[in-house]
């Protein structure tokens, strides 16, 4: 046996470790989106008086060698009973938004569904 088969060998135990890393990570975000979607759609649809208090931005990716960034909206309601909820909206959604609109807001669990302002 040469230093050579030796190295074949642990590179070989690295890349099924590795890939079996990544394979769990793909799978947990899969079980996770649908853990969140089973909830959404097992709760009620709300519709409360709320203000809008924030809105951000969160950028993914970087867009080097064809690979594309992504941009996810979030908008901050504010509730009449004080609590905040941070929803993900459209892009043409958080165009239409503005820190300080008041109005209608309805949700189901974490979903946002609409805003109507008054």
């Amino acid at each position: 046996m040469n230093a050579f088969s030796g190295l074949f060998s642990i590179f070989g135990i690295l890349f099924a470790v590795v890939s079996l890393l990544i394979f769990a990570v793909i799978v947990s975000i899969i079980v996770a989106m649908i853990v969140r979607n089973r909830k959404n759609n097992a709760s009620p649809i709300l519709t409360v008086d709320a203000t809008v208090v924030a809105k951000r931005t969160s950028v993914s990716g970087n867009g080097t060698n064809n690979m594309g960034a992504f941009t996810y909206y979030y908008t901050t309601f504010q509730v009449e009973s004080g609590d905040r909820i941070e929803l993900s909206v459209s892009g043409s959604e958080y165009g239409m938004l503005a820190e300080g609109d008041t109005g209608r807001l309805t949700f189901q669990g974490t979903r946002y569904i609409g805003f109507e302002r008054r």
